[in-house]
């Protein structure tokens, strides 16, 4: 490879290092082609990025405020999925893509900000999704409200349903 393409490889990465605080190493061996063109497939209809790298371009474009414990997990055979927005998602689609193919295994990665061991990757990829929590967010402030409406319903209930008999007994 040319210095020049080297170069450019080395910024494009640092680039992505900066602008993403959540991306997952990934070990990738013996990943067919077409699994590989399937996974790629996955992650760029969520929004991802996915891109196999060089490690010694990658710890060359590592930021100096990134953990020291994420560059011993550059060897082998390394990928890198990048996540903008949701991590989470990320996460889960990765550990389905796994546990589906048996061919990815996550190695470590920073968790918005954090150094996130392998160990912890499942935790992420179960944690419920942010509209998720926005959903029982909403359900947990409406339900007192729905309640009330309810309880001041129910003699109202009872009157109608008393007056009906009446007629009917009547």
């Amino acid at each position: 490879m040319k210095k020049e393409n080297k170069e450019s490889q080395v910024k494009e990465l640092s680039e992505a290092f900066e602008s993403h605080d959540t991306f997952y190493l990934l070990d990738f061996m013996n990943m067919p082609v077409s699994q590989s063109v399937q996974l790629r497939r996955r992650l760029r209809d969520q929004s991802y990025t996915f891109r196999v790298i060089k490690n010694r371009l990658a710890l060359r474009a590592l930021r100096e405020d990134l953990p020291d414990d994420l560059r011993e997990f550059f060897q082998g055979p390394t990928a890198i999925a990048f996540a903008l927005q949701d991590p989470i998602g990320l996460a889960r689609i990765l550990r389905d893509f796994s546990t589906e193919h048996k061919v990815l295994s996550i190695k470590a990665g920073i968790f918005e900000g954090q150094f996130l061991p392998a160990q912890k990757f499942e935790e992420i990829a179960n944690l419920a999704s942010r509209e998720d929590l926005l959903a029982k967010l909403g359900f947990l402030m409406s339900y007192p409200l729905t309640k009330l409406l309810r309880t001041w319903q129910a003699p109202l209930d009872s009157l109608g349903r008393l007056l009906s008999q009446l007629k009917t007994k009547k």
